[in-house]
């Protein structure tokens, strides 16, 4: 597409460009890799990949800056590949199509990619202008940081000299970041056993849909609700009425993401079909009252459909349905010490039935380490109780507040000469890469900020093209003010 001036600096949008051009889902990061170490090739800058497809580009300080302490300018190259389910784009093969509406940067039909591609093109963008001012430069790129920030993980620090870092990954313009929860990723998995479905009934198709979703860390708040969760309630309420078996059910598709859409097949006796839709208009209306305000598009529908074969047994969907409606879901707490942060939380954002087992995926964080082991805990001893089993993956830490931070109090100066205004500083519930560094890099001194940016995560994301020439000339400041 064809970035007009007001998108400056022309720069960093010219490289999102090429970035997006490139399909980089989690996982899928090996071409947008290849970008970034053809761009320190072609421009003879040292640079170091590894087998994650981590990239670490090195930069020497402008003149008269060559010895001061390196820092290192950090982003992830992975994207959660969201899209609209009538999108014919395959994301694992073909680019996004960028599209620029009412000042913000989206692309059609999918998720941007703005988290985290964008401070990938600002640092592309610095190390291409010789004209700046900086101390020597680690930039570093990480793999996979949406599925559990394995990139990170596995990135030997050791080619690391930096002990100060800017890290582009926060969403709020004018939030210096300093603080944030770790996480865990928990996959479950409880066996069931099916029969045929018999003569005398009714296959339905049920779907919740319509919900916001959302990322699981920063929209937890906004109590959005779970298309998953939703449809456990409605088929566990019809149960209790009626003799229902399960045949199939799917919703989410990353567990760090609130689910928005989950589509579920169940077979009722034909005596009940009018009992059954009842009671679909009934929830229907209960779930649009009480969401007015946080999830006004939800909708519950259900039509007959085709007989499948199968179902699981009686006593198997109540298992399923038991699970649904007693696993914790949401805010668990709020932190005591700074209103309005959540403290702990978990999401189930991926469920589906199998022929011979149920599964789900949490995203579980805390900024307590204890209480997020407790939550896990929970998980287990439920799921456990069902006859399921549960293995975690992509633990990650959460990053402590520093009570004296010499980045932090440059940054704030160079927000006050960039705005002239006041920066705020902040914790987010959200996973950041920067408890990893921190664990990795003792004494690591580390904000993380970044341009403004909507419903990450989402096919409704947007990047504020304006706010990226700000965030972007606050960076070179920052630059310019350390010694």
């Amino acid at each position: 597409m064809e970035f007009t001036e007001q998108c400056r600096p022309l720069s960093v949008f010219k490289f999102f460009e090429l970035l997006s051009s490139v399909p980089h889902g989690s996982g899928n990061t090996k071409a947008i890799s290849d970008i970034c170490v053809d761009f320190a090739e072609k421009r003879g800058l040292e640079y170091y990949r590894d087998e994650y497809n981590n990239v670490i580009i090195y930069k020497k300080g402008s003149k008269g800056r060559e010895d001061l302490a390196p820092v290192i300018i950090q982003g992830h190259l992975d994207m959660v590949c969201a899209k609209n389910p009538d999108d014919p784009l395959d994301m694992a093969r073909e680019p996004i199509k960028l599209s620029i509406d009412g000042g913000y940067l989206h692309a059609v039909g999918t998720s941007l990619g703005g988290d985290d591609a964008i401070a990938v093109a600002m640092a592309l963008a610095i190390l291409d202008d010789d004209t700046l001012s900086h101390p020597p430069i680690e930039a570093v790129f990480t793999t996979d940081e949406e599925t559990g920030m394995f990139g990170a993980a596995g990135l030997d620090a050791s080619r690391l000299t930096g002990r100060r870092m800017l890290n582009i990954d926060s969403e709020e313009e004018g939030v210096f970041t300093a603080g944030c929860a770790g996480g865990v990723r928990a996959n479950c998995s409880i066996p069931v056993s099916r029969e045929k479905c018999g003569d005398g009934v009714q296959a339905y198709e049920i779907t919740i849909g319509g919900l916001l979703g959302g990322h699981s860390g920063c929209d937890i708040d906004k109590e959005r609700a779970s298309s998953n969760l939703l449809a456990g309630r409605f088929l566990f309420a019809a149960a209790k009425l009626m003799p229902l078996r399960i045949c199939a059910m799917s919703g989410g598709e990353f567990d760090n993401v609130i689910p928005g859409k989950t589509v579920a097949v169940a077979v009722v006796s034909e005596i009940d079909c009018r009992r059954f839709e009842a009671l679909a208009e009934k929830y229907a209306g209960i779930y649009s009252f009480e969401l007015q305000s946080c999830d006004p598009g939800v909708t519950l529908t259900v039509k007959k459909v085709k007989k499948p074969k199968d179902a699981l047994t009686l006593s198997d969907t109540s298992k399923v349905l038991t699970a649904l409606r007693i696993l914790p879901y949401g805010i668990q707490h709020m932190d005591p010490d700074l209103k309005g942060l959540v403290q702990t939380s978990l999401n189930m954002g991926v469920l589906r039935l199998g022929e011979n087992s149920f599964d789900y995926s949490y995203a579980i964080r805390s900024s307590v380490a204890t209480r997020k082991q407790e939550l896990l805990e929970r998980v287990v001893t439920v799921t456990e109780l069902l006859g399921g089993s549960v293995t975690t993956h992509g633990a990650y830490p959460g990053w402590e507040y520093r009570k004296v931070s010499p980045l932090r109090d440059k940054a704030l100066q160079a927000y006050r000469d960039v705005y002239g205004a006041e920066a705020v500083i902040s914790a987010t519930h959200g996973g950041l890469e920067c408890g990893l560094f921190a664990d990795k890099l003792p004494g690591l001194d580390c904000i993380s900020y970044g341009p403004e940016l909507h419903d990450v995560h989402s096919v409704r994301e947007r990047l504020g093209v304006a706010s990226v020439g700000r965030v972007y000339d606050l960076t070179c400041r920052i630059l310019e003010l350390l010694d």
